[in-house]
């Protein structure tokens, strides 16, 4: 196995809704915005990599108790 295979953790949009404190149904709407990009299971849900939200919650400094105004 690859040394530098790493395997990327992905959440459901309920499990990123959670980390952001709105609807999942905002999270998908930041996908379709680009803000976010979504990986399709083979059933055709959307799934999130667990890297890229936790950097969009840096960014917004929403780790610092700040609002999701600034993501939307």
């Amino acid at each position: 196995m690859n040394e530098n295979y790493r395997e990327e953790t992905l959440l459901t949009p309920g499990e990123v809704a959670a980390r952001f404190r709105v609807d999942p149904k905002t999270v998908t709407r930041w996908a379709n915005a680009g803000k976010l990009t979504a990986v399709r299971t083979l059933g055709g849900h959307r799934r999130y990599r667990r890297s890229e939200v936790d950097e969009l919650l840096v960014a917004n400094g929403l780790g610092a108790g700040m609002t999701t105004d600034a993501v939307r």
